[in-house]
C-alpha cells in the first residue's frame, strides 16, 4: 500500500490510519469506503448507546458488498491495544468451552476502526457482558414471498397490541433487508430460554388467532406469503443486527427505526432507508429506540396447567 491511499487522523485521544477512502464499496450507488466511516461518525451519538456493553460481531466486506465476506467475532490481528477487550466463553457450548476475545465498541475511535476495516455489519446479543439475563427481547418478522414488509407492518401491529397487554413495550425497526423487527425492553434478571418461551408462546398464539398471515414455525414450505415470526432470535447464542447498522444491499440501507405511524400506515421501503436518509430521520426524530436504553418489565411465565 503506497502513502497516498492512507490518511492519518486524530479521533478523540487516538491517532488513527485510514485507507483506501475512495475505494467503492456499493458499487451500485458508488457509495465508498470514505462515506461508510463518515457515516459511522455522524450516526455514532444514536448508534454507541445500542452497542455499548455488548459483545460484537461484524460481518467485513473488504472489496464492496459484491465480494467475498467473513464474520468475525475475535479480535482481529493488528487491534489497536486502546480497544476494549472482552473475553467470553462461546454459547452454547459445553463447561469446558472455549472462548473468544470480542470487541466492545463503547466509543467513537473504535467505531470509525472498524469502519475502516470494510466491518458494514454491526451485529450484537440481546444481552450485556456481565449480565444475568437479556435486556432485550427480539421479534424478528421474517416475510416469505410474495409477502413483503407491508406484511410485516400488519403483524407489528398485532405483536405490537398483545405485548402491551402484558405491559411489555415494542418499538420496531427494519431489518435492513427484507424484514423487520420489534424489540423490547425487559428486566434483564431472567434467563434467555424464559425470554424466549415467551416470545415463543405469543408466536404460537397469534398463529391460531391470524393463520393466513402468520407462521410459527421454522420450517420453510410453510412461510409462502406469511410472516414468520422467528421468537429464537432471543435464544443465547444469536445477535440481531444493531440499530443504524448498515446492510450489505446494492444500496446502503440502514436498519433503520420506524414511528408506529409509518408501521400502521404499512408504506415502509426498506430501500429508502439508506444511512444518508436515516440521518435526515434522525435530525427530525431523534433516537426513536432511546427508550431501548431504559429498564424493561419481566416477562410474564408460562401459566399453570
Amino acid at each position: 500500500m503506497s502513502d497516498r491511499t492512507v490518511v492519518r487522523v486524530r479521533v478523540g485521544e487516538h491517532e488513527l490510519e485510514l485507507s483506501n477512502l475512495d475505494k467503492v464499496l456499493y458499487p451500485a450507488s458508488g457509495f465508498t469506503k470514505g462515506e461508510v466511516i463518515d457515516y459511522y461518525t455522524r450516526v455514532s451519538p444514536v448508534l454507541l448507546p445500542h452497542l455499548r456493553d455488548r459483545a460484537l460481531t461484524r460481518i467485513r466486506y473488504p472489496n464492496g458488498v459484491n465480494g467475498p465476506f467473513f464474520f468475525e467475532k475475535n479480535r482481529p490481528q493488528g487491534t489497536p491495544d486502546w480497544v476494549r477487550l472482552s473475553t467470553l466463553p462461546v454459547p452454547g457450548s459445553t463447561q469446558s468451552r472455549e472462548t473468544i476475545d470480542y470487541v466492545v465498541c463503547d466509543d467513537l475511535p473504535t467505531l470509525v476502526w472498524l469502519a475502516n476495516l470494510a466491518a458494514l455489519e454491526l451485529h450484537t446479543p440481546q444481552w450485556k457482558i456481565g449480565s444475568k439475563g437479556p435486556d432485550l427481547m427480539v421479534v424478528d418478522l421474517d416475510p416469505g414471498p410474495p409477502a413483503g414488509l407491508a406484511e410485516c407492518c400488519e403483524v407489528a401491529c398485532l405483536m405490537r397490541d398483545r405485548l402491551e397487554a402484558d405491559g411489555i413495550a415494542a418499538y420496531p425497526k427494519t431489518s435492513g433487508k427484507k424484514g423487520m423487527q420489534l424489540c423490547c425492553p425487559v428486566a434483564g434478571s431472567q434467563s434467555s430460554e424464559e425470554v424466549s418461551g415467551y416470545a415463543k408462546r405469543i408466536a404460537e398464539e397469534l398463529e391460531r388467532a391470524h393463520g393466513r398471515l402468520v407462521t410459527s414455525r421454522m420450517t420453510k414450505s410453510l412461510r409462502r406469503g406469511k410472516v414468520f415470526i422467528d421468537w429464537s432470535q432471543n435464544a443465547a447464542a444469536k445477535t440481531t443486527v444493531t440499530p443504524y447498522s448498515l446492510r450489505a444491499q446494492p444500496t446502503p440501507t440502514a436498519s433503520a427505526p420506524l414511528t408506529w405511524d409509518e408501521v400502521e400506515a404499512g408504506h415502509v421501503v426498506a430501500a429508502d432507508l439508506t444511512g444518508p436518509a436515516v440521518l435526515d430521520r434522525i435530525e427530525e426524530w431523534g433516537d426513536l429506540l432511546a427508550p431501548l436504553l431504559k429498564k424493561g418489565r419481566r416477562v410474564p411465565k408460562p401459566p399453570r396447567r
